[in-house]
């Protein structure tokens, strides 16, 4: 990141520069163009009282024209070295960045270069698709000749909707999924449409005693959630007590928090995308963050394997050559190193539970086999080796 922070102190400087040179450049015109208006008005004055030109007003006009001509070159002179500000910039990128980059991965990573071009096409359009672009998305989609399946759009649109709708406080589209989604998200412990009712109760509350009636008729909705949110739905029936008083002065007033609706937003958009099968993050935006973190330990390897002239060491598809660590955020499923050879399973050599309990990877598993027996390294059971069994986290 210190090199991010080197290039973006370049940027401040030069954005710093520009509106130093933008403020200084429309004073100037503006003084040049009231001193120029002054003397066009003497001269259109002495044109009408029919006067030859004094000398005055014609070494007023020669002062004019090199008073003109100086400001040009100045603001000119100024630009340039703005110029100069913003090649440092380019030096800064080139001085902290790596610009081939490409050679940390080998070609034979991807089937071949078609291929990674529609992964990375894909890979864009279904970011595009969840960040609400959907304009951009289709126009990439044209140009690139990518075809997109409606069924792979469908739960994208659908989502953008309802967040749009939530965005301006408009709760009837998220209710109406929620309801006709009850028994999933029921499935999954989502508190989802309780929050929703929740939350239209509130604005009845924030309308006023005039809204009484209408939020005592509406907390029938309130009955199937009794049992899981008991607490919450007496803080609301609660709150009933100093609405003709006004809640912004009660102690409930934190009920016309606005954040409550950023809460409905996230909530939404989580059990939304696990209901539909999607990430509540992009797959490209996650990609890109776990990138920056790997990148330059990747890069640092690369440099030591070329200079130790031992190429032959990182030659696998599917793994690195060293551990990198992405942080919590980062896990998305349960991994396991096997203790007896120190790396992590896979499809190919996954993890044996032993008779005693101990697990360890199939290839250590087939590397202990010793007369047909198998004495695990950890305690001194002998047991035969096909008892072992493979566990899946």
């Amino acid at each position: 990141m210190e090199q991010c922070a080197s290039v973006e102190r370049e940027v401040d400087k030069v954005l710093q520069k520009f509106l130093t040179y933008g403020q200084h450049c429309e004073q100037s015109l503006e003084e040049l163009l009231h001193y120029v208006g002054q003397l066009r008005a003497e001269l259109a004055s002495a044109a009408l009282q029919g006067t030859p030109l004094s000398a005055t007003l014609s070494l007023v006009m020669s002062q004019c024209c090199r008073k003109i001509k100086d400001t040009v070159q100045k603001l000119a002179s100024d630009h340039k070295d703005i110029h100069s500000s913003v090649s440092r910039v380019g030096k800064a990128i080139d001085r902290n960045f790596d610009s081939e980059i490409c050679g940390v991965v080998s070609d034979a990573v991807w089937d071949s270069r078609e291929k990674q071009q529609q992964i990375l096409q894909t890979a864009i359009v279904e970011h595009l698709y969840q960040q609400g672009m959907l304009s951009v998305a289709e126009e990439l989609c044209q140009e690139s000749t990518l075809n997109v399946d409606l069924d792979f759009k469908q739960p994208f649109l659908e989502l953008n909707r309802i967040l749009e709708a939530l965005h301006e406080q408009d709760l009837g589209p998220a209710l109406e999924w929620a309801v006709s989604h009850r028994q999933r998200l029921l499935e999954l412990n989502s508190s989802l449409e309780f929050k929703l009712h929740r939350l239209h109760f509130i604005r009845l509350l924030a309308g006023g005693p005039e809204k009484q009636l209408e939020a005592l008729s509406y907390a029938r909705h309130f009955q199937p959630f009794a049992r899981l949110h008991q607490r919450e739905i007496q803080v609301m029936m609660g709150s009933l007590v100093y609405l003709r008083l006004g809640l912004e002065k009660s102690p409930y007033c934190h009920l016309l928090d606005n954040s409550h609706w950023a809460e409905i937003c996230e909530t939404f958009t989580r059990d939304a995308c696990s209901l539909l099968g999607l990430s509540v993050e992009s797959p490209l935006s996650v990609s890109f963050a776990s990138g920056c973190v790997a990148l330059p330990v990747l890069m640092n390897i690369k440099a030591v394997i070329e200079q130790r002239q031992c190429t032959g060491v990182w030659s696998h598809k599917d793994e690195l050559p060293i551990e990198i660590e992405l942080g919590m955020k980062c896990w998305y499923h349960s991994v396991f190193a096997c203790p007896i050879l120190r790396q992590q399973t896979s499809d190919s050599n996954p993890p044996i539970k032993l008779i005693c309990g101990h697990v360890i990877s199939r290839d250590a598993l087939n590397k202990l086999i010793n007369g047909g027996k198998l004495k695990c390294p950890y305690c001194p059971m002998e047991q035969n080796p096909a008892d072992g069994k493979r566990i899946i986290f």
